[in-house]
């Protein structure tokens, strides 16, 4: 059984202060090739970051980074191996381990070596705003080491449209419980937070609704 609390904003503030001065030496590193913005995103957005004290698993934040590539002069492959390439000069600036490349996002993690344990990372997906309302991120493929841009699946978009609904009809601390209860009941490693969470929307969004009870 895990044991996930919520943290306090405080309590995260000065991790995202460092991120984002790393984000910002990212950001000059590679303006001789684009320019990009960034979002945080997931549980940093909404007061949400959850750590398990007891275990080796420490707390993450998501972060999306829009490139300015409008030409499309760069590849999928390049866009990730740049941005890979930047974090990994400057991470060590902030105790941060060689960036993960992971098939929807490139990770860095802050280690306890002496006790195997992870203090806190980050995961940063590459994502592409497209005209028709849609959404791209970059995919690295593992087996044949490729990367490509593939669409948001249909259930992103419905994300926070339904978060908005559970505002409105007062179930915000409904889902901050059930969102704290799945993740101390998960027993898949592989599954990140960000599913856990969207689980988590649609069941209250489902109650909310009157399709569940």
């Amino acid at each position: 059984m895990n044991n996930f609390v919520y943290i306090t904003r405080e309590g995260a503030t000065i991790v995202k202060k460092e991120l984002i001065e790393l984000i910002n030496l990212v950001q000059d590193e590679v303006r001789e090739h684009f320019t990009f913005r960034y979002d945080f995103i997931g549980s940093a957005s909404r007061n949400m970051i959850t750590c398990d004290f007891k275990t080796n698993v420490g707390y993450d934040f998501d972060v999306n980074i829009r490139v300015n590539d409008k030409d499309e002069d760069y590849s999928a492959y390049e866009i990730r191996n740049i941005l890979r390439e930047a974090f990994n000069k400057f991470a060590y600036i902030y105790d941060y381990d060689y960036p993960e490349d992971g098939q929807r996002v490139m990770t860095i993690k802050v280690k306890d070596t002496e006790n195997s344990r992870i203090i806190h990372s980050c995961d940063f997906a590459v994502v592409h705003d497209t005209s028709d309302g849609r959404q791209q991120y970059i995919r690295y493929n593992k087996k044949d080491n490729s990367y490509y841009w593939e669409y948001q699946p249909k259930g992103f978009y419905l994300i926070d449209e339904k978060i908005e609904i559970i505002k409105k009809s007062g179930k915000w601390n409904d889902l901050r419980d059930l969102y704290l209860d799945k993740k101390n009941s998960n027993t898949n490693k592989d599954k990140k937070s960000r599913s856990l969470f969207a689980e988590s929307v649609n069941n209250i969004y489902n109650r909310v609704k009157g399709q569940v009870w």
